[in-house]
């Protein structure tokens, strides 16, 4: 299973966040991506998973930081930020986790490994 999810998590951590927005919809210029996302989230870590289809995500914007608030007791993602890579493209940087995380105005896709947890994200609004 472990070999399983590591591959898969490189697999997505190779595919670059792809958004389809407007030229001036930079995450770091505005709140088009904050609110709440809709639909199936997930939580794995030794001993513990979390799974519900009808979840939901609240995306906050603090300065040029997005923190992903998840329903469900499930804990929170803090502090990812987005870069440009060039008009429809935006990629999230930094950290120490393997992640996956595409937004846009409609939809939010999460794949997020840290420390031995896993979150999981499918969600619309």
């Amino acid at each position: 299973m472990k070999k399983i999810l590591s591959v898969l998590a490189i697999a997505l951590l190779t595919v670059s966040l792809f958004t389809s927005c407007k030229k001036d919809d930079d995450p770091a210029d505005n709140d088009l991506f904050v609110g709440t996302y809709r639909g199936s989230v997930s939580y794995n870590t030794d001993g513990e998973t979390i799974s519900k289809d009808n979840g939901s995500v609240t995306v906050v914007k603090i300065g040029s930081k997005y923190n992903f608030a998840f329903s469900d007791g499930i804990p929170d993602i803090t502090g990812v930020e987005f870069a440009k890579e060039n008009d429809n493209t935006y990629i999230n940087i930094g950290g120490d986790a393997t992640s996956y995380i595409r937004i846009n105005a409609s939809t939010l896709k999460i794949l997020y490994v840290k420390d031995g947890k896993r979150w999981g994200a499918d969600c619309t609004r």
